[in-house]
């Protein structure tokens, strides 16, 4: 059974589905749900402190709403979950203010979707850290 459970939301339906069978199969993740917008995002945290989800994965950019409002959303419902980021545009000035609204890290959908998966894979295994590069 997968250490960890992660919730995901993401707007385009192609990265939605291959994210989740690359997490399942490589990184021992189990996606419990998966929205593509902010507003089903905030429902799913309003469930309670933990949501269901030890991780979020928040795309920027979503069908409507974004992903930075999830977060604020997040800290304002006390969801516990680790929060990170997945996106396109992971620029130095963006990296920041996800991380000023509490995510952990902060991933380039085109240059750093190994090190999520490496970073999903330590959190299952137990490893709290995360700890697979630095964040800028």
């Amino acid at each position: 059974m997968p250490a960890l459970k992660a919730f995901i939301v993401e707007d385009s339906p192609v990265i939605l589905e291959n994210l989740v069978a690359t997490l399942e199969e490589l990184a021992q993740v189990e996606v419990v749900g998966s929205v593509a917008d902010e507003a089903g995002a905030v429902r799913w945290m309003s469930r309670g402190p933990d949501a269901g989800a030890d991780l979020f994965i928040v795309d920027v950019f979503l069908r409507s709403g974004t992903g930075l409002g999830v977060l604020q959303a997040a800290q304002k419902l006390g969801v516990r979950a680790r929060r990170v980021v997945l996106t396109n545009y992971a620029t130095d000035e963006m990296r920041r203010r996800c991380e000023s609204l509490g995510a952990e890290r902060v991933f380039d959908k085109s240059r750093e979707l190994d090190d999520l998966i490496s970073y999903c894979a330590e959190l299952a295994d137990g490893d709290s850290t995360g700890s697979t590069s630095p964040v800028l």
